[in-house]
């Protein structure tokens, strides 16, 4: 039952990562495995390339904690592939009932994660900054380009780290960027040598971005809602 329920929680994580605003991060902390999600990917270090040495290939997979990682991302793919045309299809012709569900979403994900800091002043005022910070990007005008081959890579890296992190959205990341529309397109026409580069960046962005994250979160404490 516990695959299943991951294999679910990866749906709804896909599905609020294909909608440029919405966070995929967000869901992973409503849903309550963000805190582990972090520590499974950070567990991919040099400990992780050890065992692989060592063809200690059981003990790998339980130090990445590969079962979970695995059903999350096959629920996340299950999605992203499944759901590309609907959403776009939605955001084209009914963008404001699915605005306003994943709205929603987001102002319930709000007084969780408040809860979650152990607040002081300084962090305080690091809310205050990230807040202007978020209302600065959401006013940028989106970009519209042709992209190279080597923009997806470079994407991707930067999309995956908006997000793993509750609260900002790799989607509208990919929007400012220019790269959501070729993207989708790429995902909807199963473009796969565009998808491995895309992957590829995520891959690398994930790896490195999730160890610095949980080093800077380390002072606060995150509780499953």
């Amino acid at each position: 039952m516990s695959y299943l329920q991951w294999i679910i929680k990866g749906m709804a994580m896909g599905a609020a990562d294909v909608v440029p605003g919405v966070s995929g991060g967000t869901l992973a902390f409503i849903l309550g495995i963000y805190e582990r999600l972090l520590n499974a990917i950070s567990a991919v270090d040099l400990q992780a390339v050890k065992l692989l040495g060592q063809g200690r290939f059981k003990a790998l997979w339980r130090h990445i904690d590969g079962t979970f990682l695995l059903c999350l991302l096959t629920g996340i793919l299950c999605s992203i592939f499944s759901l590309a045309s609907v959403i776009s299809w939605l955001l084209e012709h009914r963008p404001v009932p699915v605005w306003a569900f994943f709205n929603g979403l987001i102002l319930t994900a709000l007084p969780v994660l408040l809860t979650a800091v152990n607040w002081s002043i300084r962090r305080a005022v690091l809310f205050l900054l990230g807040a202007f910070f978020a209302l600065g990007i959401s006013m940028l005008a989106a970009v519209e380009l042709q992209p190279a081959n080597w923009m997806f890579f470079v994407a991707g890296a930067v999309a995956i780290c908006a997000m793993i992190l509750p609260g900002i959205s790799g989607s509208f990341i990919l929007l400012l960027l220019g790269m959501y529309a070729p993207v989708i397109l790429a995902i909807r026409e199963l473009q796969f040598g565009v998808l491995l580069l895309f992957a590829a960046g995520c891959i690398i962005g994930l790896l490195s971005f999730t160890h610095f994250l949980k080093w800077f979160t380390a002072g606060v404490v995150m509780m499953p809602p």
